[in-house]
C-alpha cells in the first residue's frame, strides 16, 4: 500500500484518503463512526483527518462503543484458566491498545498476569522473552513471526482471518481449529515436555 508519494511522510501526516478503500472498509465500523462523528463535529471532510486524530478518536470510542460488544471468543476463558490451573502465567501481548485491551478483558472477566500493547509482529518478540513466554497463542501471521522471533512454541489459531494452512506456512509450530481445542493440548504438551 502506497500511502504517500513523500517519503518522509509521518504517521500523523498520512491522511485518510491514503488508505485504499477495500483496507478502509475492513477497519471497521467504530472507525468508520469515528470519522463520520468528527466530520459532524469539525465539519471538516474524513478525508482532511490524519491517521494520528482518526487513531486517538477510534480509541477514545472503543470503551463505550465497541467493549460493552464484546463477546470473548468459545474457550478463551477456559484456555486462560488452563494454563493459570497449571501454576503458569498467562500473559496478553497485544497489537490493541492496552487500556482498551485491559478493558475488554475485565468486561469479560479474564483474569491476566499482564497486559501489554500496541506491538505487532516481531515488536511482540522483546515483551514475549521479558514475560518469559514459553508459549504464544495467536491467530495472525503477525503473531507467528513474534512468537518464532521469541523463540516461543508458535499456536496459532484458526479462527481469524488467517487459514490454518497459512499459519502453518508462516512458522507455526502447532495450529488448532480453535481456542476450545487449547485446554486438551496444553494438558498434552505439559506431559510431553516433563512439567
Amino acid at each position: 500500500m502506497t500511502a504517500s508519494a513523500d517519503p518522509n511522510a509521518t504517521p500523523s501526516s498520512l491522511r485518510l484518503s491514503a488508505i485504499p478503500g477495500v483496507l478502509a472498509r475492513r477497519i471497521g465500523a467504530a472507525i468508520a463512526y469515528a470519522a463520520q462523528s468528527s466530520r459532524q463535529a469539525n465539519t471538516s471532510d474524513a478525508h482532511g483527518l490524519t491517521i494520528e486524530q482518526l487513531i486517538a478518536r477510534y480509541r477514545a470510542l472503543t470503551p463505550s462503543m465497541v467493549i460493552p460488544r464484546t463477546v470473548a471468543m468459545p474457550g478463551a476463558a477456559e484456555s486462560v484458566r488452563a494454563v493459570t490451573d497449571r501454576g503458569g502465567r498467562a500473559v496478553v501481548v497485544t497489537a490493541k491498545y492496552a487500556p482498551n485491551a485491559i478493558a475488554h478483558l475485565e468486561q469479560l472477566g479474564i483474569e491476566v498476569s499482564a497486559v501489554i500493547g500496541d506491538l505487532w509482529s516481531t515488536a511482540k518478540a522483546a515483551a514475549l522473552q521479558e514475560q518469559g513466554a514459553e508459549v504464544y497463542v495467536g491467530d495472525h501471521l503477525g503473531d507467528i513471526t513474534g512468537a518464532r522471533a521469541a523463540d516461543a512454541l508458535a499456536v496459532g489459531v484458526a479462527t481469524g482471518p488467517i487459514s490454518a494452512d497459512d499459519l502453518k506456512a508462516a512458522g507455526a509450530d502447532v495450529v488448532l481449529a480453535d481456542l476450545t481445542r487449547f485446554p486438551a493440548w496444553l494438558e498434552s504438551y505439559l506431559l510431553a515436555t516433563v512439567h
